[in-house]
């Protein structure tokens, strides 16, 4: 087996499906530069529609966050809003299913058979020390959790972002696919 170059690697990639679903991502006081252009990477890897950075969250332009987006921050569509709650209530109106991804009394797992991620949805987190706030949650439609068999409580906030992100895409392609 010999390594793939990057002109190959584009290639193979441009001729994938990427699942029909409309994805959004909201950081709720992302705090940290590199968590946020790690994000910038995971929405362009997912082909999200719009990366959305509320509150305290780090944003371009900010050398140490180019750094580590490798300059996704120019090819991603984003914007700043300062209270993530009206926008979460604009995606609602959109028809967007707004998930908080957050250890909640009601949480499922990301990846219970009974979350629905097909069409529009959006991806919460927040900051990461004290995760996503009551009000924001009160806003979200649903919570979904990543289960922890280690000793920690819990993955750095771009990993279980990511996880849950790609896993909503296949999910929501498998499901259409079942139809």
């Amino acid at each position: 087996m010999a390594p793939t170059r990057k002109t190959e690697i584009k290639r193979f990639m441009r001729n994938l499906d990427r699942p029909k679903m409309e994805l959004v991502l909201l950081l709720a006081d992302v705090e940290d530069p590199v968590n946020v252009g790690s994000i910038f990477r995971i929405a362009d890897a997912c082909g999200a529609k719009e990366l959305i950075l509320t509150g305290i969250s780090a944003r371009p332009p900010h050398r140490l966050l180019s750094k580590v987006s490798r300059g996704k921050e120019r090819r991603v569509a984003w914007r700043y809003e300062p209270d993530p709650v009206p926008v979460l209530e604009e995606l609602g109106r959109q028809g967007y299913s707004r998930f908080a991804v957050e250890i909640t009394a009601d949480a499922l797992p990301y990846d219970d058979d009974s979350v629905n991620y097909a069409g529009r949805t959006c991806l919460v987190v927040g900051h990461e020390d004290h995760g996503v706030t009551r009000r924001v949650l009160a806003t979200c439609d649903h919570a979904i959790f990543l289960p922890m068999y280690g000793k920690g409580a819990s993955l750095n906030v771009h990993v279980a972002l990511g996880v849950a992100a790609f896993f909503a895409l296949h999910a929501a392609a498998a499901d259409k696919a079942r139809r």
